[in-house]
């Protein structure tokens, strides 16, 4: 097998261990943490949580015409897709810092 300078299997299984852990107690706390998108001038505000739920929607009852539902739909589309986009981003910052970098497909 390996010797004298080779990997070793054991200190590498113990270091990938490691950090399963520490991605396992990052995604718990990204769960806690949330981010907020607003669109329309304030109108649309979106609050999703760092495991990309959404966790609340802000509706100006101003926006709200029904003879022009389109538009708030619209809105509110483009505040779920911000708000997503921001959880993911504050995901791959988080675990960007575990992993050294690293896209691990399925992780993040």
């Amino acid at each position: 097998m390996f010797k004298g300078g080779g990997p070793n299997i054991h200190a590498l299984m113990k270091e990938a261990q490691k950090m399963q852990e520490k991605m396992a107690k990052a995604q718990e706390e990204l769960a806690q943490k949330t981010v907020t998108a607003t669109v329309g001038g304030g109108m649309i505000t979106v609050v999703f949580t760092g495991d990309q739920k959404l966790k609340s929607i802000t509706i100006d009852p101003e926006v709200i015409d029904p003879k022009d539902a389109g538009t708030l739909q619209d809105l509110v589309l483009a505040a779920v897709n911000e708000g997503l986009k921001k959880s993911q981003e504050m995901v791959q910052d988080e675990m960007g810092g575990i992993t050294g970098g690293l896209k691990i497909p399925g992780m993040f």
